[in-house]
């Protein structure tokens, strides 16, 4: 067998030491080598014995020829690297390439021939003694190819053809090369354990670095083809590489790039990922650390830009600031840190309206541009961000000269630009837009005609998937919109109206801009009485719970509502347009997807599967523990604070939440179930009227009104039309102080102010939808009605509603609760889905939980709790199972733990709700407090019956009225079916007064029912109580207590 590869050493070894070793294998060792101690195994056989030891010995197994060539080659070729005269390499290539011809591709040194061949011949062109590298190049692939895996030498194959690939590259810059190079390293050296030569001499600076760096310098490459190779080079740089902060930085540019072609998540998500350890690789003095954190900053600024997380904004900022503080004043690369934290402050400014963002931001850019003179490869990026700044602060300023400035930045900055350039189409469609704010101003025609051809030009520039398309869109109805705006022709209407589709509908744009431009079609529609307003508002639903479902904790979710303050009217407003366009039906639909989205999105994990159990148990099944870990993923993320870690939860989150829409879409497919978990229809929300009517009141800024759901039938429209929005908000206000100030008032002092406001109630709300109840749908006296409030409704109490009138024959005019049983409910669908859940139904059992001696800090003693415990445990039947828990026993964990073992539940304590944060209102107890989210993410559909004797358990808050959310909603969400919680403070001296009638009232009848507790008979015991206790609770404590539920 021939030797092959480069000579390292000699050894000198007799025949018959060699024939001792018999047929076992035996290793000689080499001197060391680069610190390797190179080795050999043999095992020698005697094949052919002859008397003549001057005869060829090994004639049978190679030609003599072969052999002497071979060692001549060797020699030579040693002789080459010591006296680097190229007469011995030619006189080593002759030889080799002498045996090479000898060595047919049959034979079995064929690749070995190849080899000692193509190593000389690459040590020559190493040395500039040969200039043929294509033909090395062939050789070593020829011979790899004949020696495949497991082959013995095929490892030295590999590294071989890396050799002549990397310096085919290094003289010729042959990209192919390098990337071939990549490839072969990323197989070899798994297979080359530490310690071993073959790594020693693949690792390092002229190896497998080398080819690492010049990856790195590839331009960015976002096809799948490209973002492999990253991976490829990411591979080779493990942990401690000193490369792989900028492999990492590479990787993550290279996905981002893919993410603004397909603009999928998942890269963006990828990019941050990496972004971040690149940043964490490098210390405060790294040469790269201010590139790195551009970088990372970057991608924070296009996730919330996709997300709408202000977190991601400020940590962006941040980074910005502190990558130009690493950019000082003579730095060549200080105009791309100031650009870019003037557009991270643009941003901001758009999210808080804070005019020292947009201020700094001018600054920023205005110091980039006088780094940037003309000739400057960056001035057109610079001017064009100076333009965007003072475009937007003339929104604010008005100054005719910011604009014109603007848009004479913008028209130099697209005259520097390629027509190629990626960035191009931005400065088209935001010149068309200044063009447009001026078009508004001047009205002269050309500016819109040349906005319209701008944007017309920025879409043909994009690919069909672009997320910026999103934009074009935009500017384009924005100049149409104008143009009808001042013109009146339909046609342009009719435009802009097709545009703001196409942007609707521009699923590679995130959520936030598109519900951004939803909503600006709403208003465009409303206010020019285009006839797209519902679709517009339908739209605007459906992008709003599809963002919502994208934030991993209850939480965020609430935070992403609340950061669309101009949208908290949307449920009513939608539902006044569907009334003003005579279609109730719609109406009653639109305003159910639009409140309670939270619990909407929370109770789809929730939802009872007892029929499609019944139709497939499989799909069931899996529907079932895919939901159970998508709300564990979500409640898992909630304690996490690391922002790499809550990245990664948030990518988990995603893939959990991605499987579980298939499995939905898959339950879709089943005739019966096409629309589970859509958006309920008129005729499945009224099943929640199935007890008695359910009215919705409509507070919006075009109509007042209310939406009677009856048992059966159409629905019934009640116009309000002497209160308007206005009217309504005073009303509440109003309400607020007389609250107060008859806290502060004794017993026997009239509340004047409160009954005035009780009247206005009932004169100018409740009469008029009486009127419908009684004389329309005929409904009997103390039948059950259901409240349903909506935006300022929602802070008035309703069923209080009286007249505090006498009539004619001296008898009192009836109150609204003495007509009628009324009970509240968030949404139709909680009071569907609380019915649905009493199907099932498990022995009761009661516990009374009450803490009136909270910890320092958390508010004055409640002295009558005990005793009001100990009223209720007297008041519950005695063959129910009945427990107390007070005192130092009243912890967090102990009532958690007796909300989910009990049916029937009594708190006393105090309720605190948290304006602004509702998911942290909470009950008082002993050690920690018992929070609505420590409730939400309890499942206890056995539970039937709650009493909330605490303060402002059914109020929500200020900032997103239509989500009710507040703890007695909680409580519903969990499994309680009927709750009775407060709408303001309760005083507990008096509360017991209520307590008492309530229970009495409720199990008077205990035998007549069957010793059955009813937890359906709470409305109507509250009703009976409230009446009972005129005479010794003031009219204010009266009216705290309502009913939620069934």
């Amino acid at each position: 067998m021939l030797g092959g590869g480069e000579v390292i050493g000699e050894l000198e070894v007799s025949w018959d030491e060699l024939l001792d070793h018999g047929d076992e294998p035996f290793d000689l060792s080499c001197p060391h080598v680069r610190g390797v101690q190179p080795s050999i195994t043999l095992k020698v056989a005697v094949v052919h014995a002859c008397d003549n030891q001057n005869d060829t010995l090994f004639d049978s197994l190679v030609d003599g020829n072969i052999f002497r060539d071979t060692d001549a080659g060797h020699a030579q070729f040693a002789t080459y690297v010591t006296s680097k005269n190229d007469s011995h390499l030619h006189d080593a290539v002759q030889h080799f390439q002498s045996v090479l011809d000898q060595c047919p591709v049959s034979h079995p040194d064929h690749a070995t021939a190849l080899t000692n061949l193509a190593w000389a011949r690459l040590r020559g062109y190493i040395l500039n003694d040969l200039q043929d590298i294509d033909t090395t190049t062939s050789l070593f692939r020829v011979a790899l190819a004949l020696r495949p895996q497991p082959h013995p030498d095929h490892l030295l194959s590999l590294y071989n053809l890396t050799e002549a690939l990397t310096w085919r590259h290094n003289k010729k810059s042959t990209a192919a090369d390098i990337r071939e190079a990549a490839y072969l390293y990323y197989e070899l050296l798994p297979l080359c354990p530490e310690g071993t030569y073959l790594h020693s001499i693949a690792a390092g600076n002229n190896g497998v670095d080398y080819v690492i760096g010049g990856c790195n310098n590839f331009p960015k490459d976002p096809s799948d083809e490209g973002i492999h190779l990253r991976r490829v080079i990411l591979e080779l740089c493990p942990l401690g590489h000193k490369l792989r902060p900028r492999a990492l930085d590479r990787f993550a540019q290279a996905v981002e790039a893919r993410y603004y072609q397909h603009g999928s998540i998942d890269d963006l998500e990828t990019s941050i990922q990496h972004g971040r350890e690149a940043v964490s690789l490098c210390l405060q003095r790294h040469a790269s650390r201010g590139t790195y954190l551009n970088n990372l900053a970057l991608s924070l600024m296009s996730r919330f830009h996709h997300q709408g997380k202000l977190n991601d904004l400020n940590e962006a900022i941040s980074f910005y600031e502190e990558a130009l503080l690493l950019c000082p004043i003579g730095n060549e690369s200080r105009d791309i840190s100031l650009n870019n934290i003037g557009a991270a402050l643009i941003a901001r400014f758009h999210e808080r309206g804070d005019i020292d963002d947009i201020t700094r931001a001018i600054n920023f850019h205005s110091e980039a541009l006088t780094l940037c003179l003309p000739g400057h490869p960056r001035r057109d990026t610079t001017l064009s961000n100076l333009a965007l700044a003072l475009k937007t602060g003339y929104v604010e300023s008005h100054v005719s000269e910011h604009l014109d400035t603007a848009i004479d930045w913008y028209r130099e900055a697209l005259q520097l630009k390629r027509l190629d350039d990626p960035e191009r189409s931005k400065i088209l469609h935001n010149l068309s837009s200044a063009l447009c704010i001026r078009f508004t101003q001047t009205r002269k025609n050309e500016d819109i005609e040349e906005a319209i051809i701008l944007c017309q030009e920025s879409l043909a520039a994009l690919s069909s998937l672009h997320p910026d398309r999103y934009f074009s869109y935009g500017r384009l109805q924005e100049a149409y919109l104008s143009r009808y705006e001042i013109l009146h022709d339909p046609a342009d209407m009719s435009l802009a109206v097709e545009n703001f589709q196409l942007a609707s509908r521009h699923f590679t744009q995130g959520f936030p801009n598109r519900i951004t431009g939803a909503y600006n079609w709403t208003v465009a529609a409303e206010q020019h009485g285009h006839g797209s307003a519902l679709e517009a508002y339908s739209t605007c639903f459906d992008l709003l719970d599809s963002h919502f479902a994208t934030r991993s904790s209850t939480i965020s979710r609430r935070e992403a509502s609340a950061a669309f303050y101009d949208i908290r009217s949307l449920p009513v407003d939608a539902a006044s347009c569907a009334i003003r366009h005579d279609n109730i039906r719609k109406a009653v639909e639109l305003a159910e997807q639009g409140r309670g989205q939270q619990w909407s999105l929370a109770s789809r994990l929730r939802t009872p599967v007892e029929d499609l159990k019944s139709e497939n148990p499989t799909l069931a099944h899996n529907y079932l523990e895919l939901s159970k870990l998508v709300s564990n993923a979500a409640q898992g993320s909630v304690a996490i604070t690391d922002r790499a870690a809550a990245d990664r939860a948030a990518t988990e989150y995603r893939r959990l939440s991605m499987q579980w829409e298939a499995v939905v879409a898959e339950i879709r497919d089943l005739r019966a179930f096409s629309r589970f978990l859509l958006p309920p229809l008129y005729e499945d929300l009224q099943t929640a009227a199935r007890q008695g009517p359910v009215i919705i009141f409509i507070a919006s800024e075009y109509s007042c009104g209310a939406i009677i759901v009856p048992t059966s039938g159409d629905p019934h429209h009640v116009p309000l039309s002497s209160v308007s929005l206005a009217d309504l908000t005073t009303l509440k206000d109003r309400f607020a102080r007389a609250i107060r100030d008859a806290s502060q008032m004794t017993p026997a002092e009239s509340r004047t102010d409160l009954i005035v406001l009780l009247r206005i109630i009932w004169n100018e709300i409740m009469l008029p939808i009486v009127n419908v109840l009684q004389h329309d749908l005929k409904l009997r006296y103390h039948t059950r009605i259901w409240l349903c409030p909506t935006a300022a409704f929602t802070s008035i109490p309703l069923h209080a509603a009286h007249p505090f009138r006498t009539n004619p024959d001296r008898s009192r005019e009836p109150c609204l609760e003495d007509l009628y049983i009324c009970s509240y409910t968030p949404t139709l669908s909680a009071l569907v889905r609380s019915r649905q859940l009493m199907k099932t139904r498990v022995p009761p059992s009661f516990v009374a939980i009450g803490q009136g001696q909270p910890g320092a800090g958390k508010g004055k003693a409640l002295l009558a709790v005990d005793s009001e415990l100990e009223l209720v445990h007297k008041l519950i039947p005695a063959t129910t199972q009945r427990t107390i828990i007070s005192g130092d026993k009243a912890t967090r964990t102990n009532a958690l733990e007796a909300l989910q073992q009990n049916t029937w539940v009594h708190l006393a304590c105090h309720g605190k709700q948290d304006p602004a944060q509702p998911y942290n209102s909470h009950f008082v107890m002993k050690d920690a407090d018992l929070t609505l989210l420590d409730i939400m993410e309890r499942d206890i559909p056995h539970a039937e019956f709650a009493f909330l004797s605490a303060c402002h358990t059914a109020v929500g808050d200020e900032e997103t009225p239509d989500e009710v959310i507040h703890l007695a909603a909680g409580l519903q969400f969990s499994g309680f079916k009927s709750v009775i919680g407060t709408l303001w403070q309760v005083d507990d001296s008096v509360a017991k007064h209520i307590v008492k009638a309530f229970y009495q009232s409720m199990f008077e009848s205990f035998k007549k029912d069957g010793g059955m507790m009813d937890c359906t008979k709470a409305a109507w015991a509250l009703n009976r109580a409230t009446h009972a206790v005129k005479t010794k609770v003031p009219l204010e404590q009266r009216m705290v207590f309502i009913h939620i539920g069934v």
